[in-house]
């Protein structure tokens, strides 16, 4: 397999995707309207943020969870600092897996359905690339501007709840720990590729993308499991389960790839369109 024939597929549907302002909105706008609003809410309205001497009722379980260095940390808090650094720091976590999901699925499930509906397949296909190259061309257009997408959301997230958190924990910067390094950085691209070449297979195999998009919805059904794990304590983002993961997902994007390309066929997808 040559990357250089899989980054001619990804310019391809690079140039048509940044002139399609349509697709380019929705990936870009929601996900910075999350990463401002979550921590301006979460620093700004006393119901939500918890006040002083209010109990942490629901996140007992969270914290009883959490690495001794965590809890150490939080000793010295009160209870509106303990709250919102809990919700900031670890139950907005997945949210943050949920965006390159979200913003891929839309471009993924365009990679072969789209071109279908276009009537552009034809000339894909008969490219002189291997089923490799073009498989992996498809992924990268949809994996390099979710990731781009999930990291400037990671750096407003950081930047805004830094600045409106400082009054309430005296001077002192949260954001970024270790914990949301890795998870940006290596667990986030990895649940991307899974979900990227999943849906890909997908577009492959039905008629429109409107069909491809909404069965790719199904996909966040796992990772939205992993919020209600956050949110009852039975899962917390710490280093071992971030590592756990991202090792999991890797042999899973391995497998995807692999399967991907092996169920993969010219002749079956024009006999279709004929």
């Amino acid at each position: 397999m040559r990357i250089e024939k899989a980054m001619l597929v990804f310019k391809k549907d690079w140039r048509e995707i940044r002139r399609n302002w349509q697709v380019i909105l929705p990936i870009v706008v929601v996900p910075l309207m999350i990463s401002v609003f979550l921590p301006v809410i979460l620093t700004t309205i006393p119901n939500l943020a918890g006040s002083q001497g209010r109990p942490l009722n629901g996140f007992e379980n969270l914290i009883e969870n959490l690495p001794r260095y965590i809890q150490a940390q939080l000793a010295g808090m009160n209870d509106q600092q303990m709250m919102i650094y809990i919700i900031a720091i670890y139950f907005f976590a997945p949210f943050f897996l949920i965006i390159p999901l979200m913003a891929s699925s839309v471009i993924s499930s365009d990679s072969f359905a789209g071109e279908k509906e276009r009537k552009t397949i034809e000339a894909l296909l008969a490219t002189p690339i291997s089923d490799e190259e073009l498989f992996l061309g498809k992924m990268l257009v949809s994996f390099v501007p979710s990731m781009i997408v999930t990291i400037i959301s990671f750096m407003v997230y950081t930047t805004v709840f830094d600045v409106m958190a400082l009054g309430i924990f005296n001077g002192m910067l949260l954001l970024p720990t270790i914990d949301w390094i890795m998870l940006i950085f290596g667990l986030a691209p990895t649940v991307a590729l899974t979900s990227i070449g999943l849906t890909v297979m997908v577009s492959a195999k039905v008629k429109g993308f409107r069909e491809a998009q909404q069965i790719s919805v199904l996909l966040l059904i796992p990772f939205l499991a992993l919020i209600v794990g956050q949110a009852t304590g039975a899962i917390v983002f710490g280093p071992p389960v971030i590592l756990s993961l991202i090792g999991l997902f890797l042999l899973i994007d391995l497998a995807v790839f692999r399967a991907g390309v092996k169920l993969f066929r010219r002749e079956e997808i024009l006999s279709k369109i004929a």
